[in-house]
């Protein structure tokens, strides 16, 4: 169902048996998803990376504090009439002072009232498109990712049985358009393509997916484009059929924070 408005990697945290109710996710091919990914477990502990982060090649004030500089977002999958899995994206509004006209997933900042990611996450889906919560079975959370702005980001995987029950609610003031994607097209040659950047003297290369629909032409790329990748690969437990020359920013941060710390 089109939303019709305007491994091999061990890289997951497990989530609590209370948020992975399988029963409740009605599809077969959902609950053995659910179950699949209550099985991954992070490399490292996420407080541990980000005080790495805070005293290393980042230079992050070290009085920043580490909620400040958190945010979530929802990958929100949902199974189409013929079976494949769907992920809800949305179009950032152009009047948003940061990445306006971008495609992203629902998410932001943590707020203080938020008890942990995936509340960060629900939360901003229903503010942004109107994603009333008990829709989601939330089953798992990827490693984080950093933002160009050091900002780190936590994917937060969740699903949908009853996708004919969500009845999007634009935010006009952050979103503009809303539409779904294959998750599986994150892994494929077709429509995929690279650009080359430089961070601190340092080349990398960013992700760009192109994709048509009914309503219109949207590029999925950058951070989005990264966090959709690593889903992917994680929950179809293979590498994409694309390989760069140069690794993405991510990889990059991780590798070189890894030789800092082998200096250190």
């Amino acid at each position: 169902m089109n939303i019709a408005i305007g491994l091999n990697n061990n890289m997951a945290y497990i989530v609590p048996p209370s948020l992975c109710q399988t029963e409740d996710l009605g599809s077969e091919n959902l609950r053995r998803l659910a179950k699949q990914l209550q099985f991954y477990k992070p490399p490292k502990p996420i407080d541990e990376v980000e005080e790495n982060i805070e005293h290393g090649i980042n230079d992050v004030p070290s009085s920043v504090k580490m909620r400040e500089r958190r945010a979530a977002v929802l990958i929100c999958l949902f199974e189409d009439p013929e079976d494949e899995l769907r992920v809800i994206l949305t179009r950032r509004s152009m009047n948003l002072a940061s990445h306006p006209g971008d495609v992203a997933l629902p998410g932001g900042k943590m707020e203080e009232g938020d008890e942990d990611e995936s509340a960060t996450a629900l939360r901003e889906a229903m503010e942004e498109i109107g994603l009333d919560s008990s829709l989601v079975q939330v089953v798992a959370q990827l490693e984080f990712f950093l933002s160009q702005h050091l900002l780190t980001v936590v994917p937060v995987i969740g699903l949908v049985s009853r996708i004919e029950d969500f009845k999007p609610l634009l935010n006009a003031d952050e979103v503009d358009a809303i539409f779904d994607v294959p998750l599986e097209m994150f892994l494929k040659k077709e429509n995929h393509r690279f650009e080359d950047r430089e961070w601190r003297g340092w080349k990398y290369v960013v992700h760009h997916f192109d994709f048509e629909s009914e309503q219109g032409e949207f590029l999925i790329w950058g951070l989005t484009a990264s966090i959709l990748i690593r889903a992917a690969s994680v929950i179809y437990q293979q590498s994409p059929f694309f390989q760069a020359h140069l690794p993405d920013f991510q990889t990059l941060q991780r590798a070189l924070h890894s030789v800092d710390s082998n200096v250190a």
